[in-house]
């Protein structure tokens, strides 16, 4: 348990004292989780999400400070203080707030005026609650595999192939969906998409206090018939992250589940959280993976061949160990692998070691499975053609091998029973 302050800040454009809370936050200079809002309608999102902050610190000159705003921010136990930089007269008494602090503010101001009219926050490690099927969502559920890796490893292809060749077994019943959860996305520039809405953010926008229908969540997806699977699109710029709700998210990608008999997700490789590095923005930022992740029967992570791309493959294997991954989870791949059986035993043995020098322990993680660098896929990229089969089968067949393990096992059938078999209750 640990307790800080967790603080809003809302300016305008290039204010001093914004930036300054900022650097002192990230220094530690300041006991401060510092939630930096892009405008007061993110402001006014939080302050409803229901996530407790211990202050809101916002400029004076802000239209959006009046009293239906303070009047807001104390319904949820969140101190109100402005930043005057005396260009303006108001009535702050009128107002509502709780301080006024004059340009230029100094460490020591903003610390004394938080801990005489802000209370901690109390936090445990994961707020988001990051389970396995963990929430309030109930009912039947579609199976997901989370696929990961670092920049230029070829994860999005993984994820593409992994979602085609699921796509083409007709027990599916062409329920797969293919969801760009990464936040710089990719998946509508490899699919030729055309269009860039509607995306996650209206999916998790729609999702914010309504429950869709399966038909209505289809309808935010693109089909893709030549590949077998349908497309959710991602964030439209890599900041867009800051307006997703936590609790909105979550609820998105459940109803993606309850659509569709199997989900592949594309991810980022950064599982960090507030648990790890103190910082609720980390946390909120890496929502998308770190949700997917918790919720993946199938973890796949991507790494390519050479003495650098095994040590990173090995770093993302051990960042899903420690966020909680199941070892008889996890696939790990090596992309543009070589053909020689000797190459590839030594990239298993270093890959086993790193994970055990990095777990401080034997890991019982399946051995990679090695995937070839195939001609011409950029062309096919551009041409948004199907994956060659060389490569879709082999990934396919592994995830939906680990798919099958990760069901639960059957409930055994009854069996009848013959009258008086069982004896009787007379001596």
């Amino acid at each position: 348990m640990s307790d800080h302050f967790v603080v809003l800040g809302v300016a305008r454009v290039r204010s001093a004292w914004f930036r300054d809370i900022s650097r002192w936050s990230t220094s530690a200079a300041l006991p401060v989780d510092f939630v930096k809002c892009v405008s007061t309608d993110e402001m006014r999102a939080r302050l409803s999400s229901g996530r407790p902050f211990s202050a809101l610190i916002i400029d004076a000159a802000l239209p959006a400070l009046d009293r239906d705003l303070v009047d807001l921010a104390r319904g949820t136990g969140c101190a109100v203080i402005a930043i005057d930089d005396g260009r303006g007269r108001r009535d702050w008494a009128h107002v509502g707030v709780d301080a006024v602090l004059s340009e230029p503010i100094d460490r020591d101001m903003v610390l004394a005026v938080l801990k005489d009219h802000a209370q901690p926050v109390r936090t445990s490690g994961n707020d988001i609650g990051l389970t396995r099927d963990s929430g309030d969502f109930t009912g039947w559920r579609g199976q997901l595999v989370a696929v990961l890796g670092g920049g230029g490893v070829g994860a999005s292809t993984v994820a593409m192939a992994i979602a085609q060749g699921l796509a083409a077994d007709v027990r599916r019943a062409g329920l797969v969906a293919l969801a760009d959860l990464a936040r710089r996305a990719d998946l509508a520039l490899l699919h030729d998409a055309g269009d860039v809405v509607p995306g996650v953010q209206e999916l998790a926008e729609a999702h914010r206090g309504h429950a869709l229908t399966c038909e209505d969540v289809r309808t935010f997806l693109f089909d893709c018939p030549d590949r077998g699977y349908h497309l959710l699109l991602g964030l439209r710029r890599s900041r867009d992250w800051s307006v997703l709700r936590p609790r909105a998210f979550e609820a998105a990608l459940d109803g993606l589940r309850q659509s569709y008999r199997v989900m592949v997700t594309d991810v980022d490789a950064d599982l960090e959280g507030e648990a790890e590095c103190g910082s609720v923005d980390v946390e909120e930022r890496n929502l998308m993976a770190r949700t997917s992740v918790a919720r993946a029967d199938v973890v796949v992570t991507v790494g390519a061949a050479g003495v650098g791309g095994v040590h990173r493959l090995a770093r993302i294997t051990d960042d899903a160990l420690r966020f909680g991954v199941e070892a008889a989870r996890l696939l790990p791949i090596v992309n543009r692998a070589p053909r020689s059986p000797r190459a590839r035993s030594e990239i298993t043995r270093t890959l086993s070691t790193a994970l055990e020098t990095l777990g401080g322990e034997p890991v019982d993680v399946a051995s990679p499975l090695f995937v070839t660098e195939r001609r011409r896929l950029d062309e096919t990229h551009r041409d948004a053609a199907p994956l060659p089969r060389q490569l879709v089968d082999p990934l396919a067949a592994a995830a939906a091998a680990m798919l099958e393990r990760s069901q639960p096992p059957a409930a055994p059938e009854p069996e009848p029973v013959k009258p008086g078999s069982l004896g009787s209750w007379g001596g």
